[in-house]
């Protein structure tokens, strides 16, 4: 009876661990979106102007850097915190195009947090910005042609040439600011 009541304490102290790291995941997920809606977004359309967005994808940036990082719940977060301040403080993306671009990175948010269960980083990366482009065209797809909603002139190919400096720069910039940020504090996945 003692061996089977100090298993069951024992799996609910783990349980409770865990609850707790997940916690800290979410937390420090939203710490990130706050530190990022303040400055990245702003320091992109300040210094480049209005395409700066289209062309650097700094939102893109952050949610990717949070799926690496704090998995898929706080990159959503973050992805729907910076869709919305960003247009509350820039005017960007445009109201018309913010539920658009809020479906967009919450894909690429999930689909990294699932591919980086299964491979190395740039892989993952790779995957998630392949995969998430074909997906996102899917959804234009049935956005346009069965439900019958405006798109405004979206375009996956024409996004993909505009953006190519931004995509550069995540397959450069997010594996190491995701390994960076992992070692500076400890999630103990």
């Amino acid at each position: 009876m003692f061996y089977g009541k100090n298993k069951n304490n024992e799996k609910a102290k783990r349980f409770g661990r865990n609850l707790i790291k997940q916690k800290s995941k979410v937390y420090r997920g939203n710490d990130f979106a706050k530190w990022h809606r303040n400055c990245v977004a702003r320091i992109f359309h300040i210094l480049a102007g209005s395409s700066a967005g289209a062309t650097f994808l700094p939102m893109h940036i952050a949610v990717l850097i949070a799926a690496s990082v704090f998995g898929a719940l706080s990159a959503s977060i973050v992805a729907g915190s910076s869709v919305v301040f960003s247009y509350l403080l820039t005017g960007m993306p445009t109201l018309a195009r913010l539920p658009y671009m809020l479906i967009e990175l919450v894909i690429y948010a999930v689909l990294l947090s699932i591919f980086n269960k299964k491979c190395n980083t740039y892989i993952a990366l790779i995957a998630t910005i392949t995969f998430g482009r074909i997906l996102y065209s899917g959804v234009l797809f049935v956005a346009m042609n069965i439900l019958g909603l405006p798109t405004y002139g979206i375009s996956v190919l024409q996004s993909i040439q505009t953006g190519l400096p931004g995509i550069v720069m995540q397959l450069i910039c997010v594996p190491f600011i995701a390994k960076m940020i992992k070692n500076k504090i400890s999630l103990g996945d």
